[in-house]
């Protein structure tokens, strides 16, 4: 459910989280082999397991530390209501007598033991990483574009915040073009002294973004938090290729196909908007991909099963449980 911003209401958010409190844990438990054993005779199960096997790259048990974390013992103390409502989703299904780690926040490292985390580097050794659904009343916005590409404004926008320790590459962008035809940028938030403050803009809401054809999607701390209802609008999202992925798998993300790549030190923005623009059909044929790819996260009864699945897979790899219907 969206507000005036475009971005997803919090009051909606909270409410589902309490009523889902309510329900008994012994219940869900209860349920948890039924739900697994039927998930295994659905017409998309090849699919699902695929998408499991994605997020939980653990392929050869491996221990936890004895002192890790029971999943009873899981409270908000430490990483804030979202995180420990998201979590507790899907927790709450299995025994709380089984230990896990959980790194809350923007991670951009691979962890010493296996944990659970929103985001992980793409490239390298992250099977370490398991990918949750985490942080999804921010990340996970969709919006339903009704301006046509031929009909929007021939720049690109940027709209975000900056800080010269993660996020240096955006002030780098900023001193690139800020005042060019190109691009309609502007920081809405930074540390004092961080940026001039010409800089300065205020905050926008998601819908007046769409009149813009090219909107960029650069990384902020981790991922770049707008890019999913970018991809669901009939704007183009505009971003160097991604090195940090979530549950929205940034790295099956195609240039050309899903989004309009650009070199890291953005060099080429102008080219690459004035190809498109030029090329309309191209930009609509994105577009159109962004959409499909975007189609596969709006099952709501899939992405829970795959959530469990998950978590299923990796207390299995860390040697807690034996069979998947258990």
């Amino acid at each position: 459910m969206h507000f005036g911003s475009g971005k997803n209401m919090k009051l909606p958010y909270y409410l589902g989280c309490l009523l889902r409190e309510a329900i008994p844990g012994g219940w869900l438990r209860w349920r948890l082999g039924r739900v697994l054993a039927r998930a295994q005779r659905r017409k998309d199960w090849d699919y699902i397991q695929q998408r499991v096997d994605y997020y939980c790259r653990l392929n050869e048990p491996v221990a936890l530390p004895e002192d890790a974390p029971r999943l009873g013992e899981h409270t908000r103390k430490g990483i804030g209501s979202v995180y420990y409502f998201d979590t507790q989703e899907f927790i709450r299904w299995f025994d709380p007598m089984l230990r896990w780690r959980l790194f809350p926040g923007d991670v951009t490292f691979v962890p010493e033991v296996p944990g659970i985390v929103k985001s992980r580097p793409i490239g390298g050794d992250n099977a370490r990483s398991v990918l949750l659904n985490l942080d999804k009343v921010r990340h996970f916005t969709f919006l339903k574009d009704r301006i046509p590409f031929r009909e929007k404004l021939d720049r690109a926008i940027f709209r975000g915040d900056v800080n010269r320790t993660r996020k240096m590459h955006r002030i780098r962008f900023m001193e690139r073009y800020f005042g060019s035809a190109v691009c309609d940028c502007g920081i809405i938030s930074a540390p004092q002294g961080e940026c001039p403050p010409e800089w300065t803009r205020p905050k926008i809401s998601l819908w007046d973004h769409l009149k813009y054809k090219f909107i960029m999607t650069i990384e902020g701390n981790d991922v770049a938090s707008n890019l999913k209802w970018v991809m669901s609008s009939n704007s183009l999202a505009v971003m160097p290729r991604p090195k940090y992925e979530t549950w929205f798998m940034e790295g099956r993300l195609e240039p050309g196909v899903h989004y309009v790549e650009i070199r890291d030190d953005f060099e080429d923005l102008p080219e690459k908007l004035a190809y498109y623009a030029a090329h309309p059909e191209e930009a609509e044929r994105i577009a159109a991909q962004a959409h499909e790819y975007i189609a596969q996260f709006r099952n709501k009864r899939r992405e829970r099963i795959i959530s469990l699945l998950v978590l299923e897979k990796y207390f299995r790899m860390t040697g807690q449980r034996t069979e998947r219907h258990e």
